[in-house]
């Protein structure tokens, strides 16, 4: 085989392909369909995964540069919608898809990172009603987390103004919509936490479009309400809106009219309530003291509070006679104790040992000082000690006779 003039490296190569394919117009900017496999967040922030379909695949890079505007975390299995440019990877010589952008296929970006939050908090337990702090019943100052030029602010002081409108409030100023809404609402929610004049948070804001609302659906603000030690009520677009910040809330009004209703209760029924507990407390104060009166007047009747002196007279009598009864009841049972008594000494006597002894009766006991109650007891030699009525004798076995058996040496 003849040696060409021109011998190109791998080098040369991937960068001649890599030209030919960056210069075709329909390689750049194009759409594919497809289902994620093999997905890897790499540390760095960037994404690699295959894009792929019954028959094939394509290896597909996400940089984080673009994948930080995704909403929602890119998972196996996910059917996607992709837009890209291919491209070769000079170093491999492969070719790969680079995205730039990256839709879920049959749902939305932001209802999928919606759901995929939703679920991920309430595994954690952030929706937990057991965690909800109770709603103040009259809160001194309220702080209002909004747009100060936004329809939901005006709608909460209308409201506050009819309802309560001594109660203290506190306006925060905060996005509410944008990129920059969602660190704008944390910072307000802890620098309120740092304050010990703030008895409840609303945080509110009128109606929009999903990707309006889109920053009461951030994690971090999701986490900084739940992590509130003043109770926070949300009140986020219409009735029909749900925000990830209204589950973690501690309390959800459907509009922010419903959230000044929720604070605060309505200063004219207040009063004409007090005024009905008043009303009651009088009426049963009057009650208690005709009744008192009433007793009182009965007491005062009787007998005994006209004539003090003969009742008086008539339970000492009585005490007298019950004294005297005692008195004689006391002497009869220590008679009778006595007797019982003395019957019982004599009764002991008759079992003393003494009295046996009197009689010309003795007993004995060994070196121990046990009781010799046989002959089988003793031996030889033994020292013995006999006890006399009136004394005691040491003494010592020389013979022992037992049933007509004697051991021992008699003296001659």
């Amino acid at each position: 085989m003849q040696k060409p003039d021109a011998v190109l490296s791998v080098s040369e190569i991937n960068r001649y392909v890599k030209g030919l394919i960056q210069g075709d117009p329909r390689l750049r900017d194009l759409w594919v369909a497809g289902e994620i496999s093999n997905f890897k967040h790499h540390r760095s922030g960037h994404m690699y995964f295959r894009i792929k379909d019954s028959t094939s695949s394509l290896r597909c890079v996400f940089f984080r540069r673009e994948n930080q505007r995704c909403l929602f975390e890119p998972t196996d299995g996910m059917e996607v919608i992709i837009n890209g440019s291919i491209s070769v990877y000079e170093p491999d010589g492969a070719y790969q898809l680079y995205v730039a952008d990256l839709e879920p296929a049959g749902k939305g970006s932001f209802f999928l990172a919606y759901e995929q939050l939703k679920e991920k908090l309430g595994k954690e337990g952030l929706f937990r009603d057991e965690l909800k702090q109770k709603i103040p019943f009259l809160p001194r100052k309220i702080a209002l987390v909004t747009s100060p030029s936004g329809a939901a602010l005006q709608d909460i002081l209308t409201t506050v103004k009819k309802r309560f409108p001594h109660v203290h409030l506190l306006v925060v100023e905060s996005l509410v919509q944008g990129p920059g809404a969602a660190p704008d609402i944390v910072r307000a929610l802890e620098m309120l936490n740092r304050r010990d004049d703030i008895d409840l948070i609303i945080l509110t804001r009128g109606g929009g479009s999903i990707e309006d609302l889109w920053p009461f659906n951030d994690e971090a603000v999701a986490r900084a309400v739940h992590c509130s030690i003043l109770p926070v009520i949300t009140a986020v677009g219409h009735e029909t809106d749900f925000t990830i910040a209204d589950f973690v809330a501690d309390m959800r009004a459907a509009t922010p009219t419903a959230a000044a209703v929720a604070a605060l209760p309505d200063r004219g029924e207040l009063l004409d309530s007090l005024t009905r507990l008043d009303q009651r407390l009088a009426q049963g104060v009057q009650r208690r003291v005709i009744r008192e009166k009433q007793y009182l007047d009965h007491v005062v009747g009787e007998r005994f509070y006209r004539r003090p002196r003969e009742r008086v007279k008539a339970s000492c009598d009585h005490l007298a006679q019950l004294s005297d009864k005692l008195g004689r009841e006391m002497v009869r049972q220590l008679q009778l104790k006595g007797m019982k008594l003395s019957g019982l000494i004599d009764r002991l006597e008759s079992y003393s040992p003494l009295k046996v002894m009197n009689r010309g009766y003795s007993f004995c006991r060994d070196e121990q000082g046990n009781i010799v109650r046989s002959v089988k007891d003793i031996r030889l030699n033994q020292l013995l000690k006999l006890n006399f009525k009136d004394g005691r004798a040491d003494c010592r076995t020389e013979r022992i006779e037992e049933d007509g058996i004697i051991e021992g040496q008699e003296k001659g």
